[in-house]
């Protein structure tokens, strides 16, 4: 028996604004890192959570595939792009916390017909609601994105005929399931969710990867402008370790994104970066931070290194690192000054600011060029049965060569 189709709300229908949360409500507005964490948390205070997903972008949109939002009776976390989109979206959301209502529901927008964004492209977004019942597979969820790559399976099933679940399956291991093992061998940054459909086009399943491969920061130096570039960086898509030997320089509360190491040798924790890390070195010593830039230089497998400092600081490094034996090659990779004309502020936040500029344009072009580098995978090699992006024609999804829900998608 094929699963209940999810209702799906009409494009164009109209949704009332969600109600503003009373301000002693809102924290910091900010993008989830581990939604499943803050899906328990939030079950410990609400019976009942309703996830929304962006799970396709078709044009130009506030936000990517594959972020979320977090939707109670009156609070939320996380952003899928603000404005009357995320309202409109979080009142639909807020439809399924009702027990009453399906486990849930797909619901396409089209930024300028319904929402009156100029974006002028459609969002497909997948709603669910969670309730303390699934706490034990959020845990499950949670450990296994720590061991490394997982795909969680999410599908519609229906226990009776006026009842609708979801069912969850985490996939890590190889060869354990066909598609998401093709997801699994996909790069994290290429691997956006997927839903497929049924015969009659509705959408039953969602796979999404659980694991979160975002780029490594090593921060050494806890000073102020250690302290204002940790700050920025703990909201930025970044994995920030932070290392310092004096310890009650730290603040007292850390953000969980960010690993804060006590050392007193941090040289010696400069082996233990991932390949491909790029570090920041700005401590009280310029003894530290040239024993810190020899060892990162002489790793070499790193993705770039900065060194606060004049031109003459970087100078006298360059010239020292050379009598030590250090090739030209990876002395210029060092840059010093860091972040070097981007501002002419020597105020701590400032620089902290042009720093975090410099490591987002450098992450964005590598990730650029990677892409291009990247052979287009044949259709049925990228599918492997499974409603995609690739497969899906403009006008709506894909199910037994049939365009289903055929609707106008280019806002006019």
């Amino acid at each position: 028996m094929n699963p209940p189709a999810m209702p799906r709300l009409r494009s164009g229908a109209a949704i009332a604004p969600a109600p503003m949360p009373p301000p002693s409500a809102v924290g910091w507005l900010k993008p989830l890192r581990n939604w499943p964490q803050a899906l328990l948390e939030m079950l410990e205070q609400e019976p009942a959570v309703v996830r929304i997903l962006v799970t396709q972008v078709l044009g130009s949109a506030p936000r990517e595939a594959g972020v979320c939002m977090l939707v109670d009776r009156e609070q939320f976390k996380g952003t899928i792009g603000g404005g009357q989109f995320e309202w409109q979206a979080m009142a639909a959301a807020r439809m399924l916390l009702s027990a009453g209502e399906p486990a849930a529901r797909m619901q396409r927008i089209v930024l300028a017909a319904d929402v009156a964004q100029c974006c002028g492209g459609v969002v497909e977004l997948w709603m669910q609601r969670y309730t303390r019942a699934e706490r034990a597979v959020l845990r499950s969820m949670i450990d296994a994105a720590r061991r490394g790559s997982a795909v969680l399976i999410s599908t519609i099933t229906a226990a009776n005929a006026d009842h609708q679940d979801v069912h969850h399956q985490i996939v890590s291991a190889a060869r354990e399931h066909a598609e998401a093992d093709l997801m699994l061998r996909t790069p994290r940054h290429q691997s956006p969710p997927r839903v497929s459909v049924s015969a009659a086009g509705e959408p039953t399943t969602l796979m999404e990867r659980l694991d979160d491969a975002l780029p490594a920061l090593w921060l050494y130096g806890a000073g102020h402008v250690g302290q204002a570039l940790a700050r920025i960086v703990a909201e930025l898509p970044l994995e920030l370790t932070w290392i310092d030997p004096r310890a009650q320089l730290f603040p007292a509360t850390i953000p969980d994104s960010v690993c804060v190491v006590h050392t007193l040798d941090p040289v010696s924790s400069v082996a233990t970066a991932a390949a491909g890390a790029r570090f920041v070195v700005l401590t009280h010593s310029h003894a530290l931070d040239y024993a810190l830039c020899r060892a990162i230089l002489l790793r070499g497998d790193f993705a770039s290194l900065g060194l606060i400092g004049s031109n003459s600081k970087g100078a006298r490094f360059r010239s020292r690192l050379a009598r030590d034996g250090v090739s030209a090659e990876r002395i210029a990779r060092l840059q010093c000054p860091i972040s070097a004309g981007s501002i002419a502020s020597k105020w701590p936040a400032a620089i902290a600011v042009a720093v975090a500029f410099d490591l987002l344009r450098d992450i964005g072009c590598e990730a650029v060029q990677a892409q291009a580098r990247v052979p287009s995978p044949a259709a049925a090699e990228t599918c492997a049965g499974v409603d995609c992006a690739s497969c899906r024609a403009p006008g709506g999804y894909v199910a037994d060569g049939n365009v289903v829900d055929g609707n106008a998608v280019d806002g006019k």
